[in-house]
């Protein structure tokens, strides 16, 4: 039997470039005999900003170049692995690589959250596929499970703490009682965080991964700005507290969920979640997807969400589904969308309960008045908690059990802190956290 042997391309070559380097140097032959195919797989030529830097000891020296459309014009490259990150250069690399009917593997999961219908499109129209497990959840094998495993499943809902940053952070606020600023510095200063924590923090990098969850478990592209997504930045210790009073754990949780008129809704937010259930157990940087199935009812699929290996981990087994193509050709074996539309419901129609905290001034019958706004959008509370902070001001944490959408929500909110007895909190001292 003849060996067919593959050449790769590498636009970016960091430390997920590297691990996939090393993953191929150490496992090649075991990857070859369990694909029980005759192919190697070898990186022919890789991208880099600096040509100048020291990365690995024993690379040819002419491996290296500034030059993306070198490496993807090379005529021994066959399959193009995008790791640079961003939605501009690494979008024209793989529509280049896709235009010469050369797979794409990817882990950039902003580009394919926001260009992805572009993406997909050029991907249908030149028979070419986009691989992209690691695109979410690092090592987690769940994008293969959605796409493969379920597609005999209509996916009920799928629950997921997706970003390692947020978690963590969330989980040194509760076990160590750190405010959120220090909590953030440690996850810097351990390599768990980015110098700029924007995407991690604010919730984007999770919703990004949901939104290609959805968009595989659905079948249509979801457009970015449809998507609810609050981060963990008002996050505070006083949350954390009652959270855990009350037997509950906070975690940044990406949702989405198929409703009975075929809507989808899709948000990502600090949430309350019971400790009695298993995603609360998730903690530091580990992630979880909990999915839901008619067929198969409920799984959890868990590990490590980032890191070198985990991730070069998932980007070689992409890599291995890519090689098929050539050795069978199969013709596409990756994910195009087959909906012609869905529909994406808007956060103000959902329904959860919610958990508010406020900042009041400490006067006789401000809990009653609150108490009031929100029966007077029938919002009943479940529970609350007060303390004080300064000697005229008090902190009162308030949790809903009646299910309520965002809208009648939000503005109990702001009618709360327009009341006479209470005063109006900076926003980044006031926290919404939805209870699921």
């Amino acid at each position: 039997m003849a060996t067919h042997h593959i050449g790769i391309g590498m636009a970016g070559f960091g430390t997920v470039g590297t691990g996939v380097w090393e993953t191929l140097e150490r496992n090649g032959q075991l990857i070859s005999n369990r694909a029980k195919e005759a192919f190697s797989l070898s990186i022919k030529k890789a991208a880099v900003r600096d040509i100048t830097k020291k990365r690995i000891d024993d690379a040819p020296a002419d491996l290296f170049t500034t030059d993306w459309q070198e490496v993807v014009n090379h005529p021994e490259v066959d399959i193009v692995v995008e790791l640079i990150g961003g939605t501009t250069t690494a979008f024209d690399i793989v529509a280049a690589a896709i235009k010469l009917k050369k797979p794409v593997v990817t882990g950039n999961k902003a580009l394919l959250a926001e260009r992805g219908e572009e993406l997909f499109a050029l991907s249908r129209e030149f028979n070419t596929p986009i691989h992209f497990e690691a695109a979410v959840a690092g090592g987690i094998p769940v994008i293969k499970a959605v796409q493969d495993s379920y597609v005999g499943n209509r996916i009920e809902t799928m629950s997921g703490i997706i970003n390692g940053t947020s978690n963590y952070i969330l989980e040194r606020m509760t076990t160590a009682g750190l405010d959120y600023q220090t909590a953030l510095k440690e996850a810097q200063d351990l390599g768990y965080a980015e110098a700029d924590p924007a995407l991690d923090v604010n919730g984007w990098d999770a919703a990004h991964k949901a939104i290609l969850l959805a968009t595989l478990a659905y079948g249509f592209t979801i457009p970015a700005d449809q998507v609810y997504v609050r981060g963990i930045e008002r996050v505070r210790t006083i949350d954390i507290d009652f959270a855990t009073k009350l037997g509950y754990a906070v975690k940044l949780l990406s949702v989405v969920r198929e409703h009975a008129d075929g809507s989808v809704e899709l948000r990502t937010q600090p949430s309350f979640i019971a400790q009695s259930h298993i995603l609360s157990s998730v903690n530091g940087v580990f992630n979880a997807v909990a999915v839901r199935g008619d067929a198969s009812g409920e799984a959890l699929f868990y590990g490590r969400g980032a890191g070198k290996e985990p991730t070069a981990s998932s980007v070689v087994g992409d890599l291995v589904e890519a090689a098929y193509t050539f050795v069978h050709t199969a013709g596409h074996r990756g994910f195009l969308p087959y909906a012609q539309s869905g529909k994406v419901l808007p956060v103000d129609q959902t329904e959860t309960s919610y958990y508010v905290r406020f900042e009041v001034e400490d006067r006789p019958g401000v809990i009653a008045e609150i108490a009031n706004i929100l029966a007077n959008d029938g919002i009943g509370i479940s529970g609350t908690h007060s303390r004080s902070t300064l000697k005229t001001q008090i902190k009162i944490s308030v949790i809903w059990s009646s299910s309520s959408t965002l809208a009648p929500s939000e503005n109990c909110v702001k009618r709360s802190k327009n009341a006479k007895p209470s005063t109006a909190s900076p926003p980044s001292q006031s926290s919404s956290v939805s209870r699921s």
